[in-house]
């Protein structure tokens, strides 16, 4: 029997390369039961013209399930699912009705709150004011590619495969001890360093590790809303402090707090980079209360106006300050590569938490980030991603001065964001959707703030996704959309 080529499609959100997602497409009908062994499948013609794909891809894809025995080829007649092709479960799925009382059985919520969303294919729009994303056109595939398949290799064969248990790969300890730290004048041991999946994961291991019910945490306000989810799940006291244009303001800080959680390099989202002045004044504060800060590296990297400014944990001679640094946000967040720097006894404790929930990050990214490191192909990123920054700030600036929209925030040193506020009565959440539908995404501010009732006023312009020649054009549809809705109001 021959399977009707109407039967194969290409969904739209799939991720991989063209000849990858058809090969996906083949399996997962094999495994679902939708594809029989011995049926007949399109020809390679015919299917590359229902998918409107390149028949060469179609072949290239069929090779592949030939070689993993999912297609068999006969001459003359064409390709057919292998008879030994993976046999799909035999049995139907079990009906089944739900007779949990989710409501009482959850004995702790963590879904919900107000965080901000993206949609997943921001991508296709063509005005991507978005933080956080890696412009392909800027990010160096070739030497990372190479580097992964090194780290694949014989050599580095016992890294990628074995478990290091509570451990990390030594190459990529060493690298940050000898390199990375140094240039944030932090002195460490490996004993002192830990790996982590990102910076959200270094703040939810210090955060744990630090903090009991009894026991309050001060925090930014506005802020990384992950973070307040992270502290919520302690269940301390929380004590947001409000920011001001120089990030966290020391006197603030309420009496009885025992842990400060800070981004001094570029707050987030305000992007405020705290000064040496306050940043001493925090540190005393810190001791005069004898609190642990936790330091939030926050896009150092993104420093390329101006030096970043010494990290909080290089000033501190009592070791209270412990470190959170990531290789997220400098080479691609999908990454989840980042590190905690902290006295010995804080590091071991978080190495036994990290141990008992996944044991550690996986060896082969581990060494395939130590290897792009060690080749100097992260600096040259950091480099050609600050010159592109640079362009693109400066466009953003004229155009946003151009347009009359009002900036409510922006880092001294760098950053990859513009904080912003909207003309009064106007929602930034309202506004996002209106400019949504004109291919223009922005953040709305509110999921930033922990207020019960957070201002709706801000919004964020990233500016890392979007092109130089299209920044204009994109401000001047917020400005439009701004301006329709102070007519409304």
């Amino acid at each position: 029997m021959a399977i009707p080529v109407q039967t194969f499609f290409l969904h739209p959100g799939a991720t991989g390369t063209l000849q990858a997602r058809i090969q996906q497409m083949v399996a997962e009908g094999v495994l679902s039961g939708r594809l029989r062994r011995g049926e007949k499948m399109p020809s390679t013609r015919a299917l590359a013209r229902h998918l409107g794909v390149s028949r060469l891809t179609v072949a290239l894809a069929y090779t592949e399930l030939l070689a993993s025995d999912y297609l068999t080829s006969r001459q003359r007649s064409g390709h057919f699912i292998s008879e030994n092709a993976p046999a799909p479960a035999g049995f139907p799925p079990a009906a089944r009705q739900e007779r949990v009382d989710w409501a009482r059985a959850i004995g702790q919520r963590f879904a919900g709150g107000a965080v901000p969303e993206r949609p997943q294919d921001w991508a296709s729009y063509r005005y991507p004011f978005i933080y956080g994303q890696t412009d392909p056109q800027l990010f160096d595939h070739a030497s990372w590619r190479l580097c992964a398949v090194q780290a694949l290799g014989a050599r580095d064969f016992r890294a990628m495969t074995q478990d290091y248990y509570d451990r990390d790969d030594p190459e990529l300890v060493e690298f940050i001890t000898r390199q990375t730290l140094p240039r944030r004048g932090i002195s460490a041991r490996p004993e002192e360093v830990l790996i982590t999946l990102g910076a959200q994961n270094a703040l939810w291991l210090a955060a744990q590790v630090l903090l009991t019910p009894e026991r309050t945490a001060a925090l930014e306000d506005p802020g990384y809303p992950a973070l307040r989810a992270i502290l919520a799940q302690t269940r301390c006291r929380i004590a947001p402090v409000a920011v001001d244009a120089q990030g966290l303001p020391p006197e603030a800080i309420p009496d009885g707090t025992g842990v400060i959680f800070t981004a001094p390099s570029h707050q987030c989202p305000t992007s405020a980079t705290l000064p040496m002045a306050r940043r001493e004044a925090l540190l005393a504060r810190a001791r005069a209360l004898d609190a642990i800060v936790v330091e939030d590296d926050y896009e150092f990297e993104m420093a390329y106006l101006t030096p970043a400014l010494p990290a909080l944990k290089s000033l501190d001679p009592d070791g209270r300050v412990v470190h959170v640094g990531s290789f997220s946000k400098s080479l691609f967040p999908g990454l989840r590569l980042g590190y905690l720097v902290g006295s010995e006894p804080f590091i071991r404790e978080a190495r036994a938490l990290r141990a008992a929930v996944f044991r550690h990050p996986p060896g082969h990214v581990q060494r395939t980030a130590a290897h792009f490191l060690r080749l100097g192909h992260h600096d040259s990123l950091v480099r050609r991603i600050g010159r592109a920054l640079t362009e693109r700030r400066a466009v953003m600036e004229a155009e946003i001065a151009r347009a009359g929209l009002t900036i409510a925030g922006v880092g001294a040193h760098g950053g990859s964001s513009f904080w912003m506020m909207a003309p009064p009565g106007i929602d930034t959440g309202a506004l996002a959707e209106t400019l949504r539908a004109d291919s223009v995404l922005i953040e709305p501010g509110a999921p930033f703030f922990l207020r019960p009732d957070p201002p709706r006023g801000h919004y964020r312009l990233g500016y890392t996704s979007i092109p130089t020649d299209r920044i204009g054009p994109g401000i001047t549809r917020i400005a439009e959309a701004l301006a329709r809705a102070r007519g409304r109001g």
